[in-house]
């Protein structure tokens, strides 16, 4: 089976023929057409069939009240002690709360609350400790705040009871493959779902990690778990997808999945890219300490957007928006 790599274009001038991407303002006119052993071939969209086509350029859905006609930023606020970049800041009901409405009143459209720490090498949490780090903060910032909540945990316990308490979406690192009562929960109770890649679990993923072809590869789990999560019970147009980059990938994995995220348009959901502080843009970017990573972070960022990816997870909410808003203006030649 093959799957298309639109080449994304963003100037307001369209040529005859071009397909709006996703609905939005991005478009193309021709893809990349990858097939397992063979050469990529480059072919018009006309060229593509149908179904793909319709995929690629179909409008997404409003997801947890959040709409996609424009790049949407997800705070990240971990709860934990011991998360890569920020753990131990944001443990106190308190101080997540502060967090969370400096990120809101700084540009983020949704914030994804976590209780336990997903960077490598890290150990499971039990589930009645991920709770009692999570519900707290939840109830405090729903009863302040006025900005949708995602929980990011791969244990159905943990899901029900943030749901519960307010939380309106699911954001699961595994892809739904960790806990099999995950899935179901989510398609009972309608709620949103984010599904990511992850090659091994925290503890394991970063040791030697090897694919046939890592887009190919991805894309296939991907699809593999939409297709799981719709015989669930979960409405397909309440899905996005997270290639996962950094969760069992080397260096060389992540540029190539970034340098083609345009592909996973083909799902026909929301392309969600969490790259921020990752430990290749400190590689790459010279930048050993986490916090110090930001300028890396935001231009890969601005990179996938440019390829018409609808969320980024970020740490740095008010520098991401202030590029953000400059992007959007020397690519719209507008001022707002």
């Amino acid at each position: 089976m093959s799957v298309y790599r639109p080449l994304v274009q963003s100037d307001p001038t369209r040529p005859a023929g071009a397909v709006l991407l996703a609905g939005g303002p991005l478009w193309f006119t021709h893809a990349e057409r990858l097939t397992r052993g063979s050469r990529p071939e480059l072919v018009t969209a006309a060229e593509i069939p149908p179904e793909p086509l319709a995929r690629l350029s179909a409008s997404r859905a409003p997801i947890a009240g959040v709409t996609f006609d424009a790049p949407r930023l997800m705070g990240i606020l971990n709860v934990t002690p011991d998360s890569f970049s920020d753990g131990g800041l944001h443990h106190e009901p308190t101080d997540a709360l502060i967090a969370a409405r400096e990120m809101m009143e700084r540009g983020a459209d949704i914030l994804d609350i976590g209780g336990e720490s997903t960077r490598p090498g890290a150990l499971e949490v039990p589930v009645n400790q991920e709770i009692q780090r999570v519900l707290p903060v939840i109830g405090a910032i729903g009863a302040e705040l006025s900005i949708p909540l995602s929980i990011d945990t791969r244990k159905a316990a943990v899901a029900e009871i943030a749901l519960a308490g307010g939380a309106a979406l699911v954001n699961d690192v595994a892809g739904f493959t960790f806990d099999p009562d995950l899935a179901p929960l989510c398609a009972r109770l309608g709620a949103p779902v984010c599904v990511m890649h992850a090659l091994g679990d925290p503890t394991t993923m970063q040791h030697d990690p090897r694919y046939d072809d890592v887009v190919l590869d991805v894309y296939d789990f991907l699809q593999a778990r939409i297709d799981a999560l719709v015989e669930a019970g979960v409405a397909r147009d309440q899905i996005i997808v997270d290639p996962g980059i950094g969760f069992g990938k080397t260096i060389a994995h992540n540029l190539t999945l970034l340098h083609n995220v345009s592909v996973f348009h083909g799902l026909g959901c929301p392309v969600l890219l969490g790259v921020s502080r990752k430990r290749f843009i400190g590689v790459i970017g010279h930048a050993p300490i986490a916090a110090e990573r930001a300028p890396g972070s935001i231009a890969v960022g601005l990179a996938a957007l440019a390829q018409g990816v609808q969320i980024l997870r970020v740490h740095d909410v008010a520098a991401t928006a202030q590029a953000l808003r400059l992007w959007r203006a020397v690519r719209d030649n507008k001022e707002k």
